[in-house]
């Protein structure tokens, strides 16, 4: 079961793995469209975000496009996606729209949480994604209870469950591993490691071996895999064997995906460039940027060019800067409306919401 730093290190061509001999040269493409689409949604959200235009806060996710996309483009009708805050890749990774996307960063009713939730608080029901959660670690033992709900109905599916590098050490997180251990759940939990808690560099922060914070998983018998997040043909190959596990043998696994983010925290991280050095930053950006590794390795395959990329990035942008005048020309949520989506008893007037016992007066 256990595999050190060093065994996950391999000159393992993944290329040539099943699940990756299966993309046609479109589905390539579109890989690196979405990419590009998440690289420039988050760089035109901060754009408006400095100007003023949004509130609460902004978690970018540039750096780690590879994670998102990889992961997620194995997904099937029964598969499930949950989240922590840092939440825009996953939810355009699953078909939401920018507009939605966007709105929601600015407040505004047309947002896909009707601008109630922020940048935090994304949620497409009818595309199997549930959030987008602010609580650290919260939503683990929601991802145990999307895998519990699987199971119960017999439905051959999954849930992948991502939460940062300082979650693993919330007791909600142990907790979910123990009950999806010990009631065999198809629930993947992925751990998308930048190497920072917040401010926080892992070693300062977290109690593990060298072979990483995924091997804690051991403790509950429990299957885990360490992932170069920057490979997406290494991120789709050792991701299938995850959900391959949890589709065929309904068990649970977690897995440590590698990856760095470029900015801080959130955008109100002052210190990102001070608990981290510049030319840390900028060596990840030169030599690690999943965006630039695989548009290079489809450049290698004959399968776009720089001037093809520059177009998509041109396009893509236009279409970020696009969902921004969409969002800015929407209405704001009315006042009226401040006590709706809190309690689904409620506003689908059941028994239960006529009783009143869901509040506290």
């Amino acid at each position: 079961m256990a595999k050190t730093k060093a065994e996950t290190r391999t000159d393992i061509d993944y290329s040539q793995d099943p699940i990756n001999t299966k993309l046609s040269a479109g589905d390539k493409l579109d890989l690196l469209r979405l990419m590009v689409r998440i690289r420039r949604f988050e760089t035109v959200s901060l754009k408006y975000y400095q100007q003023g235009k949004m509130g609460g806060f902004l978690h970018l996710y540039i750096g780690q496009e590879s994670v998102a996309v990889g992961t997620i483009s194995l997904c099937g009708e029964n598969d499930h996606i949950i989240t922590a805050y840092r939440d825009h890749a996953h939810a355009l990774s699953v078909g939401m729209s920018m507009n939605e996307c966007m709105a929601e960063l600015f407040g505004k009713k047309t947002g896909c949480s009707k601008g109630k939730g922020g940048s935090m608080h994304y949620f497409a029901p009818d595309k199997n994604y549930w959030g987008g959660h602010g609580i650290v670690a919260g939503q683990t033992p929601l991802g145990a209870g999307l895998a519990f709900g699987l199971k119960y109905k017999g439905l051959e599916g999954c849930c992948l469950c991502y939460l940062g590098d300082g979650a693993v050490n919330q007791g909600a997180y142990h907790e979910a591993l123990n009950l999806a251990e010990l009631w065999d759940l198809p629930v993947i939990y992925v751990i998308e490691n930048n190497g920072y808690s917040m401010g926080t560099s892992q070693e300062r922060s977290s109690a593990h071996p060298t072979i990483g914070l995924a091997a804690r998983a051991e403790a509950y018998g429990m299957e885990w895999d360490q992932i170069n997040g920057e490979d997406l043909y290494e991120v789709r190959a050792r991701t299938q064997v995850a959900i391959e596990r949890a589709h065929k043998e309904s068990r649970p696994t977690v897995l440590e995906i590698d990856t760095y983010r470029y900015k801080g925290h959130s955008v109100a991280d002052a210190n990102a460039e001070k608990y981290r050095t510049k030319e840390e930053i900028q060596k990840y950006m030169n030599e690690h940027d999943p965006l630039t590794l695989w548009k290079d390795q489809l450049i290698q395959e004959s399968l776009v060019t720089e001037d093809d990329f520059k177009a998509m990035m041109k396009e893509a942008g236009e279409e970020a800067e696009a969902a921004a005048r969409f969002a800015q020309q929407s209405d704001f949520p009315e006042e009226s409306s401040m006590l709706e989506d809190v309690y689904w008893e409620v506003d689908n007037d059941t028994e239960a919401g006529k009783t009143g016992r869901h509040f506290f007066h």
